[in-house]
């Protein structure tokens, strides 16, 4: 081989080897990563009529999101090319079979605007405004398509009841899942188009806590809900409903209660029309964000999500709570510390 040749073979492998260097380093894989962001103040996303302040005393309520985004292949492959505190989650988890990720994006909006009017009512009614609000069951929002739920319930479906226990909230549902197994058929009393009836489906194993069995659906809060005061809450593009906590918060803050007493407050949390707090998921890029923050404490819902966010806490304190009221107690009492 001349030469000449002999460069333009070595030119040609260095070329292709660069082409799949830079196709694995851009291009998309089939996973996706949950990268965290830094927590953001509530105070100037939060509108109340005729809101009062506190004063100034250096401290605020702050959320936290993630960001949820394609993984390029060599992020996939090698550990150490991902974001710090990211992490690697497969397609399922993130966009159930049947659906895409604009879907999942546009059911998040929704379940967030649900989220701000439920925090708006358990605030005011914290503060002792007349506040109407009827939980009415878990609205299911979305299916997946590969669960045998997916021949048996729909979107727009409320869930009122398991067996003989009645259901009003989505955390009381998640809660009446406590002893079934992975498998096992469960009896659903369920509201459609009006009409009450009985319906059974099997469970199936979460892809994302092996061992737990769940049913395969997105729900959020049905419910009546009817404000004494004008309530503004706007994120933008976030989703989701773990905004919840901070956000009933805030508008307590806003409505002149000392709630953070001057601390940096981080919070999340799923919250629901008795105050009850619920589990959320992206704990671990949530505390990252709580950390970047600077925050003094990080509110989040007590069981796995504490034990979770205490892994990845450094110094930053961890309060894990089960409702709105334990919050506050726990902020009065961290005050004082």
């Amino acid at each position: 081989m001349t030469r000449n040749r002999l460069s333009w073979l070595l030119w040609g492998i260095a070329t292709v080897a660069a082409a799949a260097i830079a196709f694995a380093w851009f291009a998309p894989s089939n996973d996706y990563l949950y990268v965290p962001n830094r927590a953001t103040p509530v105070g100037d996303k939060v509108k109340v009529e005729g809101e009062r302040s506190v004063g100034e005393n250096g401290g605020a309520i702050y959320y936290v999101d993630v960001n949820v985004r394609s993984a390029t292949w060599i992020e996939s492959l090698l550990p150490f090319t991902r974001p710090d505190g990211a992490s690697l989650v497969p397609r399922e988890e993130v966009v159930p079979p049947g659906s895409s990720f604009e879907d999942r994006r546009a059911e998040g909006l929704r379940e967030m605007a649900r989220s701000e009017k439920t925090a708006a009512a358990v605030a005011l009614k914290q503060a002792g405004y007349p506040v109407k609000a009827t939980p009415r069951g878990a609205l299911v929002d979305a299916i997946a398509s590969d669960a045998p739920a997916a021949k048996i319930l729909r979107s727009g479906d409320v869930i009122i009841g398991v067996g003989d226990t009645d259901v009003r909230t989505p955390i009381a549902l998640r809660q009446s899942f406590a002893d079934v197994q992975p498998g096992d058929e469960i009896v659903l009393r369920i509201r459609r188009d009006g009409a009450v009836q009985k319906v059974t489906v099997k469970t199936i194993e979460s892809p994302r806590d092996p061992g737990k069995a769940i049913i395969g659906i997105r729900v959020s809060q049905d419910a009546e809900i009817k404000l004494p005061l004008k309530v503004d809450i706007d994120l933008g593009a976030v989703g989701g409903p773990s905004a919840g906590l901070p956000f009933a918060l805030d508008v307590l803050q806003e409505l002149g209660t000392d709630v953070d007493h001057g601390k940096r407050v981080v919070a999340t949390g799923e919250i629901g029309l008795d105050g009850s707090v619920g589990s959320i998921g992206g704990v671990k890029q949530k505390t990252y964000g709580a950390r970047k923050a600077g925050a003094d404490v990080f509110l989040v819902p007590a069981g796995d999500n504490a034990a979770e966010a205490r892994r990845y806490a450094g110094n930053l304190r961890i309060i894990p709570v089960t409702s709105f009221q334990q919050a506050l107690s726990a902020l009065a009492k961290a005050s004082a510390n």
